[in-house]
């Protein structure tokens, strides 16, 4: 094995010891003399990495990022290699371009150290600024407030609770909060939710002009096999990536080994608490869907990612793939929280969730989702157009978090192969919200539906099936409006154009009449 020599020692102990990580060498001339080259891409193997797939190489790819942050250099590695990144809880940090070209990585969570710390973290070098900001409104366009850079900048008010969910998972909610980009002159980008009269705390993260790139890279994560009864016991082992204007291209991850016990994976590609972060090009794989006991303590399945994005301004996935989409024992392979606006172009995925929320713009473009399908919760305008979908409805608005679109809904040129093409009775928007639960903010129904071109492929449907619906009973209108101290706001207008049926049914509105009667929908041709 090549050992570390030199500086390259010293920083692996820096590492290792818990000695300030960031603490620079001399210079770079007395870094080359002790055999590390600084103007040219690091390679894990001057620090000591084997990448024969059985050594653990984590240690070398810990020091060797090291010491690319500390020079400013790029890292590359040998495309024939196999790095095992070991059971050692150790985080590389990644702050300069990487280029894993077709290299391979083993992942072995049968057997871990901590399997709450992550592999991999893209990060900033930027140190966090203090902004003084002490109100908000909702939509505000303007602080009185300069940062020296723009930044990403993330609200709370600890003294208010939204997202209070109902059901299976019901819990008390999260602190209000918002997450948008601050110009240097003081412009917001990201549509602010809510309003402030208090802010309890406020984070500000500058954002690196520089692009950072993270290219290529083979994963494979031989699954865990915790056993736990109740509650979930969520594993990172993953790259989290923390860092505004980063781009990961060509990624590849898979999944082996899942038993008939497991918990759930939080996503190996894990975007958080920045802006200006695109996934391209990449496959990710689904996960095993497995049960526990819930907070209502009854059995619910877990809910395990692949892919997963928090308080994001500006996501894009663009180009990522993975298999078996219409595999019902698979989780759907993606969930976001907090989000301000999300792009997805020509993906091939099980579905698309957006938990708690998202604001802004929600736009799927050529993209065929799975079984799983679309959710959204959230405001402002959701796009579909060019797309071909195969969940049980077009759009579910997520009954546990109140159905809740405050907004348009835009559905051009796509196609609807419901449930994958198994048996069912087709609506086309899923939503349920009786009136009787507090999630903290008024609900709404999307203001106004516009479908111009739309195929419904019913081509699996129940016996005596008179047609697909438009809606569901969302608000359950047979019950008295005194019982509803939570009104739901329903729809006001559904335009639809150019709308194709494949069974040569009429498209209905609703299973309850009363409903349909207060729903206005405009034919065109």
């Amino acid at each position: 094995m090549n050992k570390p020599r030199g500086s390259a020692l010293r920083v692996l102990a820096i590492i290792l010891l818990g000695s300030a990580p960031d603490a620079a060498p001399a210079s770079a001339a007395t870094e080359a003399k002790r055999g590390v080259s600084t103007d040219r891409p690091v390679s894990y193997e001057a620090f000591g990495a084997v990448g024969d797939g059985l050594a653990d190489d984590l240690p070398a790819i810990v020091a060797a990022h090291a010491f690319a942050n500390a020079h400013g250099l790029s890292v590359k590695t040998k495309p024939d290699a196999t790095y095992h990144l070991g059971r050692r809880a150790l985080t590389a940090i990644i702050a300069t371009d990487t280029d894993w070209s077709v290299s391979r990585f083993v992942i072995n969570d049968t057997d871990v150290e901590n399997h709450r710390v992550s592999l991999f973290a893209v990060r900033s070098l930027l140190k966090p600024v203090v902004l003084p900001i002490q109100r908000l409104t909702r939509d505000q366009r303007l602080l009185d407030v300069q940062p020296p850079r723009d930044c990403w900048v993330r609200v709370e008010n600890g003294r208010k609770r939204v997202y209070i969910r109902k059901g299976l998972n019901q819990n008390n909610g999260a602190p209000q909060r918002d997450c948008f980009i601050l110009r240097r002159d003081g412009t917001i980008e990201g549509a602010i939710d809510w309003d402030y009269d208090t802010i309890t705390r406020v984070e500000a993260q500058p954002i690196d002009e520089r692009p950072l790139v993270l290219k290529g890279g083979i994963f494979t994560t031989t699954a865990n096999r915790m056993k736990q009864d109740k509650g979930y016991n969520y594993w990172l082992r993953n790259i989290a990536i923390t860092r505004s204007n980063t781009t990961v291209e060509g990624l590849t991850h898979h999944v082996v080994g899942e038993t008939e016990v497991g918990h759930p994976y939080s996503g190996f590609l894990a975007v958080s608490s920045c802006a200006n972060v695109t996934l391209r090009d990449c496959f990710v794989t689904g996960h095993k869907t497995y049960s526990t006991i819930g907070a209502a303590g009854k059995p619910v399945s877990m809910g395990t990612y692949d892919l997963s994005a928090n308080e994001v301004v500006n996501f894009t996935m663009v180009g990522c793939r993975m298999d078996n989409i219409c595999d019902p024992t698979r989780w759907g392979v993606i969930g976001t929280n907090f989000c301000k606006n999300i792009l997805l172009e020509n993906c091939v995925l099980s579905r698309m969730d957006t938990h708690q929320g998202v604001s802004g713009t929600y736009t799927l473009r050529g993209c065929t989702l799975g079984h799983a399908g679309l959710n959204a919760i959230g405001r402002g305008t959701l796009t579909v157009e060019n797309s071909t979908l195969n969940g049980r409805s077009f759009i579910s608005l997520r009954g546990d978090y109140g159905s809740t679109w405050e907004g348009a809904v835009v559905i051009r040129n796509s196609r609807w192969i419901p449930a994958c093409g198994a048996t069912v009775q087709p609506t086309l928007l899923s939503a349920s919200n009786d009136g009787q639960h507090d999630f903290g903010y008024p609900c709404f129904m999307p203001r106004e539906i516009t479908i111009d071109g739309l195929v419904i492929d019913d081509r699996n449907v129940p016996k005596d099936y008179q047609g697909p619906y438009l809606f569901t009973d969302p608000d359950g209108a047979s019950a008295p409006e005194a019982n509803r101290p939570f009104r739901y706001q329903l729809t006001e207008q559904v335009t639809l154009r150019n709308l194709t049926i494949s069974s040569g049914r009429k498209l209905r509105k609703s299973p309850d009449p009363d409903f349909a009667l207060r729903v206005r929908v405009i034919e065109t041709n």
